[in-house]
């Protein structure tokens, strides 16, 4: 089970308003509410399931470098003066940051359906 998928309503009603800006605020909001989606979750993985520790805190360390990551790309556009391209590299950005914090959530689930 994801537990992702609750949660995905309201986080596209605050950020489907700028959708089609070239907002960086706002990108960097939404790639911290992720983070922040993920690192909740291995949480709760944690406390329900503590003898698997130690993969669910790889899986928040990895979420801490996808953010990371995410963040330099955000800040660091190809041609930061043309307007379209930086619209298309953070439209390219969203893409990205949904599919690498999707694989981090399917990889949780996995964690927590394995028996140990």
């Amino acid at each position: 089970m994801i537990i992702r998928k609750l949660f995905v309503p309201l986080s596209e009603q605050i950020f489907k308003t700028h959708n089609d800006m070239a907002n960086l605020r706002n990108l960097k909001k939404e790639i911290d509410y992720r983070l922040e989606e993920v690192v909740f979750d291995c949480d709760m993985a944690i406390c329900f399931q503590p003898s698997k520790e130690k993969e669910v805190f790889e899986v928040m360390q990895e979420a801490v470098a996808v953010r990371n990551d995410l963040f330099t790309k955000a800040n660091n556009p190809a041609e930061p003066h043309n307007r379209s391209l930086v619209r298309k590299h953070f439209a390219a950005l969203r893409v990205e940051m949904v599919e690498a914090y999707d694989k981090l959530f399917e990889k949780l689930s996995k964690i927590n359906e394995a028996k140990k």
